[in-house]
């Protein structure tokens, strides 16, 4: 085992929240790639506020190799600050982020480290298929299509950040200073060539996963709000089609008011209901936007640091070096 660099050719980045059934194993998995394609490496383990034995488990493994670094952060920042702070204070030349439930399957590293190598600065895992349940999958679907036709850059079905990213998209990303970073659509975003892996992803090795449906829907509507001045000109296209709408049942209240049927309280019902509806909608989004707005300018850090474990003395060890 090589003595602890602060300069590592590669750094795996793995955010942990109550995995005390998988710390070990995800940690001698990665080491075990890590040692046969890269050089040097190091793992981080950043706590998002473990309730559990894990960050018990955490130092234990980072007695037994100074390779493996953790941060604990004072509370749960949340499924999107956590991780990509993670990611910031890696220092190696390549960083790759990975779950440690083993979805992530370890075993792609090599092939990640590989096409790193042949000249890809980021290289994302995409998932072949996915066993959701059908009202899952028909959201998803319709999630992506609505991004997809009103964000300013397109989403990767199937992709979740799992993949390999070089030291200059870590740094760029970095230097957005995003308050709630959709770190696999700042990907995209930052128009950094992306070669894609198809995997078929496992399940959970152990334990339960920690998405719940508020968690995935607070991470939907970050990820929504966050997706650019596009979508802030769909109202004006839905007030176009409102309007159309409007227009049309009010001439068909005409006609059966010309015929003499009872047509009025139904048309102000359904035209109460629909700006209403829209009405909600946008003063919701605009409100995250603003939310997001108001983080940028206070400058709050994606998370509050409690305590670090095998870093070199500087927070952020310099950039690796050949």
């Amino acid at each position: 085992m090589s003595a602890i660099s602060p300069r590592p050719e590669l750094s795996i980045v793995i955010p942990c929240y109550n995995e005390e059934d998988n710390v070990r194993a995800i940690c001698a998995a990665v080491t075990e790639q890590a040692e046969r394609c890269a050089a040097s490496h190091e793992i981080i383990l950043i706590d998002n506020g473990s309730t559990d034995r894990t960050r018990a488990l955490i130092r234990e493994v980072c007695a037994a190799d100074p390779r493996i670094r953790a941060i604990f952060n004072t509370r749960n920042f949340g499924q999107m600050r956590s991780p990509t702070y993670g990611i910031y204070q890696a220092s190696g030349a390549a960083v790759i982020g990975m779950c440690a439930d083993f979805q992530d399957p370890p075993a792609m590293i090599g092939e990640f480290v590989r096409r790193w190598r042949e000249g890809a600065p980021i290289v994302l895992a995409q998932r072949r298929s996915e066993k959701t349940a059908l009202p899952v999958a028909i959201t998803r679907d319709l999630g992506y299509a609505f991004l997809n036709r009103f964000g300013d850059y397109p989403v990767l079905p199937g992709v979740t950040g799992f993949g390999l990213y070089s030291r200059e998209v870590v740094d760029t990303l970095a230097r957005w200073n995003e308050p709630e970073p959709f770190f696999r659509g700042m990907l995209v975003e930052s128009g950094y060539p992306i070669a894609l892996i198809p995997f078929d992803r496992p399940q959970r090795a152990a334990g339960d996963s920690k998405n719940t449906f508020a968690s995935l829907f607070s991470f939907a509507l970050s990820g929504v709000a966050s997706s650019g001045k596009n979508l802030l000109r769909l109202p004006v296209i839905l007030a176009a089609w409102t309007g159309l709408a409007a227009l049309l049942l009010a001439g068909g209240t005409l006609a059966a008011l010309l015929l003499g049927g009872p047509a009025w309280p139904l048309l102000g019902l359904t035209i109460l209901t629909g700006m209403f509806a829209v009405m909600l909608l946008f003063l919701g989004l605009i409100g995250e936007q603003t939310r997001i707005l108001s983080e940028r300018c206070r400058h709050v850090p994606l998370v509050i640091e409690a305590e670090r474990i095998n870093f070199s003395p500087s927070p952020h060890a310099a950039p690796y070096q050949p």
